[in-house]
Parts: C-alpha cells; sequence; structure tokens
C-alpha cells in the first residue's frame, strides 16, 4: 500500500489563545492512501504555521526593545556590511575614524562579490558611513541601482584619538596600559574621560532611527566593524561590555528584520559564503 500526502488550507487556531493568527491560512496534511475509495475519508493532519515548515520564527513580538520608540509605517528589513579590506586592515594599523586607510584592490573585489551577491535583492534605498574605505566600498555596491546612497555621519567608526594609524604592534609597545584597555576592556577604554564605545553605542542608537524612520522596507547600510558591532548589540539590547562577542568580517552581510515596534530579530550574522563562491542571496 502506498499513501500520497496533499496539503490543504485550514483553520487550526483555537481563537481565544490566539485571535491575532485568525487571519492566517496555515496548510494542513492530508494523507489518502493507494487503497482508499474516494469516499474514505483522509487522515488530516494539522501543522503549526507556514514558517515553522522551514523553521522560521513566526513572529518575535517584544524579543527586544524598541529601537523607535514609536510605531513605524511598516515592517522593515536592513542589511548591514562591512566594508572591504583597507590600507590600513593590511598593515595591521588600528584605523578609528580616520579617513587616511583606503580601499585595497583586493577590498575592491571584495565590494564587487557583496554586490554580485546581493544583486537579486530589492533595496529602497542605500546608507554609509562617508569615511573614504565604507563610502569606496558603498559605491561598488551601489553601482548600477537606482535608489538614493545617502552618507551618514552617525555610522562613522568610533574615535580612537592617539592609536589611530599605530601598527598594533608599535601601539601596545608605547601605550601597554591603554591599547590593552581597548583590546581586553574596551568599554573602559578611555581618554581624558571620553569613552569612545559609549559615543558609538549613543550614535549607533541615533543610526538606527534614521534609518527606520526613512520611507522604504529594506535598506542596505555599509560601515565599518565596531559601529557595525555597536549597531548589531544595540538592536539586540547588549551593552557596551558584549562589544567583543561580535565578529563582522571584511565585506561580511548582516541581516535584521524590524517590526512596526521598532523591535529587532537577528536573521543572519556575518555572512561571508561570497567571499569563497559565487553563493548569491535571496530576499
Amino acid at each position: 500500500m502506498s499513501c500520497k500526502a496533499l496539503l490543504c488550507s485550514t483553520s487550526v487556531y483555537d481563537s481565544k489563545r490566539l485571535p491575532k493568527l485568525q487571519t492566517q491560512r496555515p496548510p494542513t496534511l492530508q494523507i489518502r492512501c493507494s487503497n482508499s475509495s474516494p469516499d474514505t475519508p483522509s487522515i488530516t493532519e494539522k501543522l503549526e504555521y507556514e514558517p515553522s515548515m522551514t523553521g522560521a520564527a513566526y513572529d518575535f513580538n517584544r524579543a527586544t526593545t524598541s529601537l523607535t520608540r514609536k510605531l513605524l509605517s511598516s515592517p522593515k528589513k536592513v542589511t548591514l556590511v562591512r566594508h572591504g579590506l583597507s590600507s590600513w586592515n593590511k598593515e595591521s594599523r588600528i584605523q578609528g575614524s580616520s579617513n587616511l586607510s583606503v580601499l585595497t584592490e583586493t577590498g575592491v573585489r571584495q565590494a564587487e562579490r557583496c554586490r554580485e551577491a546581493l544583486a537579486n535583492i530589492n533595496f529602497d534605498q542605500c546608507f554609509s558611513s562617508p569615511i573614504s574605505r565604507a563610502k569606496s566600498t558603498a559605491e561598488v555596491i551601489w553601482q548600477g541601482r537606482e535608489g538614493p546612497l545617502v552618507f551618514l555621519d552617525s555610522l562613522e567608526e568610533a574615535h580612537l584619538f592617539f592609536l589611530e594609524g599605530m601598527k598594533n604592534v608599535d601601539a601596545r609597545r608605547e601605550y601597554p596600559k591603554e591599547y590593552i584597555t581597548w583590546r581586553e576592556d574596551p568599554a573602559n577604554f578611555n581618554v581624558n574621560g571620553v569613552y569612545p564605545l559609549r559615543k558609538i553605542w549613543a550614535t549607533a542608537s541615533e543610526a538606527w532611527r534614521e534609518i527606520l524612520y526613512t520611507p522604504g522596507e529594506h535598506f542596505l547600510v555599509i560601515t565599518h566593524k565596531s559601529i557595525l558591532r555597536a549597531l548589531i548589540c544595540t538592536a539586540l539590547g547588549l551593552s557596551p561590555e558584549r562589544f567583543r562577542a561580535i565578529d563582522v568580517n571584511n565585506g561580511g552581510i548582516t541581516v535584521f528584520k524590524f517590526n512596526t515596534r521598532g523591535e529587532a530579530m537577528l536573521q543572519s550574522l556575518n555572512m561571508t559564503a561570497h567571499m569563497y563562491s559565487n553563493h548569491i542571496y535571496l530576499n
């Protein structure tokens, strides 16, 4: 005896328990065997809802704290990309907010790989840091698209004062206390009472509001590693002490979804398959 499984739509929800889901018509599984007559009732197995078939979350209300403190006009999706390899990345120098570190030839190729990997995704707008290495990456990735490319000061990298431009080995030797604090306890790294991480946590929150208040539903953001860490952590409600719990590679892609309350769900983190293959991402 062989059996066939058929999908059909019906409501399986308790209206008292889950009133919000009554508009959804989830599938049910009907099993009909070969020796069954057409009049024989089929066996029906209830499925919870379609997202469960791929392991996706149905909803994420109150999963995180609202970044906007007010309702958005529609749900949003934001794709974050770290700039390609820069000259100071290659030389193992501390970059910070300096504009002297520029995109290398390898960095340009990485940006081109990002452009190809994201080619099938429609974005309403692109936001970028105005600092050279991120700006150049954004211009490569956004090439050929019609939407606006907007540069936000709130996406600039953290300012690291006298450490900027120094090779890591030199900074460790000349400023051992400050360098070790930055590497091992970055939330408490400060120069004359100025705490860079506290500042970029504030600017990350500002950047989120600027992006999420923009009309449209899907945005592309190109920026730097430290501010990306701050964007990810603030979206998830994490403090500056969790700064180094997140890593993002050059050309790494991270995706967030936001509901209309401005609450975030991390969909993917630091995707890099496109850096080593012809991988294409879909909406």
